[in-house]
């Protein structure tokens, strides 16, 4: 090749690398975003990333197909991020179920993999009952005559540590994880499971059918919509783990993109329907939490998960 031409080749190389990655985000997004649910369709993953997709699309005018990939207690969602491209063109709904196995010991992921987006929304949980079975009250599962099941996401997540810790107000509780939202909130139903351990937005429409009842909630104040319903603060029991779910991406993806999606999730959830949606879902209606606290607030909620596993599992 003749000198000039490599010493043009050697400059269009150089203006490449060292251009600025704004021009690359300046035209993001150009193609549709895959947003990943690492849960099952029909829970409340699910739910809050269809909403979230619907509200960004004519924000960023692409479109946001949402995937479904359940497994591992959304381990393999997460997986599906990390071994995606970091250009922005992949999102995940990670909830607190997910975030929880970063505080095992070997745990296969670390929060420095990915950047946390946005908070979206924030829900308390709670011990639900079939309406017309034998379990009343909250009272009726500490007496300890039979051990009970309960419908958890997974072992090792936040509802298994906080059935396990009922153990000791008397309560004999053995977690059946059911991967599928569905299943596992029709289970306390068909007989599958004595209590789900849920939110109350997630499992609305047996709610309102008067299928199921709320016996107790992780709290420390009622649960608003259901003042007349015990909460652990009050009861003195030392859980109040709240559920979450946030967007994320990647942890080397450019600054620019994160900043761009970061404020079309602001515009999301300052709009009136995802207002409705939150208060339709009983869940704080002060969920949102933008990126520059999005990270102190996992490492808080971390903090406070970690606080309560047994001792010597949190050491290892």
């Amino acid at each position: 090749m003749p000198s000039r031409l490599l010493a043009l080749a050697a400059s269009v190389a150089a203006a490449w690398f060292l251009a600025p990655s704004a021009s690359f985000a300046d035209a993001y997004p150009s193609r549709p975003i895959t947003f990943i649910v690492p849960w099952g369709p029909g829970g409340g993953a699910d739910q809050v990333a269809r909403m979230a997709s619907k509200l960004m699309e004519p924000e960023l005018k692409v479109s946001v197909p949402v995937v479904n990939m359940p497994g591992a207690t959304g381990q393999t969602g997460h997986q599906k991020l990390l071994t995606s491209p970091s250009d922005g063109y992949t999102l995940e709904i990670m909830t607190a179920d997910t975030f929880a196995t970063l505080a095992q010991p070997n745990s296969r992921f670390k929060i420095e993999q990915f950047i946390p987006v946005a908070v979206l929304i924030q829900q308390r949980s709670g011990l639900f009952v079939n309406a017309t079975g034998p379990i009343k009250t909250f009272e009726d599962i500490t007496k300890g005559d039979k051990e009970l099941r309960v419908a958890i996401t997974g072992y090792n997540s936040p509802d298994d540590l906080s059935i396990k810790l009922l153990g000791k107000q008397g309560a004999k509780l053995q977690g059946i994880p059911f991967a599928e939202p569905g299943l596992r909130y029709a289970s306390v139903i068909g007989g599958q499971s004595d209590i789900v351990y849920e939110q109350a937005g997630d499992v609305r429409s047996f709610l309102d059918g008067k299928q199921i009842k709320p016996i107790l909630f992780f709290s420390d104040k009622p649960a608003a919509g259901f003042e007349d319903t015990p909460y652990s603060g009050k009861l003195g029991i030392d859980v109040k783990l709240s559920q979450f779910r946030m967007v994320v991406v990647r942890a080397d993806t450019d600054p620019a993109i994160v900043k761009k999606l970061s404020e079309v999730l602001s515009k999301v959830a300052q709009s009136a329907e995802y207002k409705a949606y939150l208060a339709q879902q009983y869940a704080q209606p002060d969920s949102y939490v933008g990126s520059d606290q999005a990270l102190p607030f996992i490492k808080g909620w971390l903090a406070e998960f970690t606080a309560l596993m047994p001792k010597r599992q949190a050491a290892q």
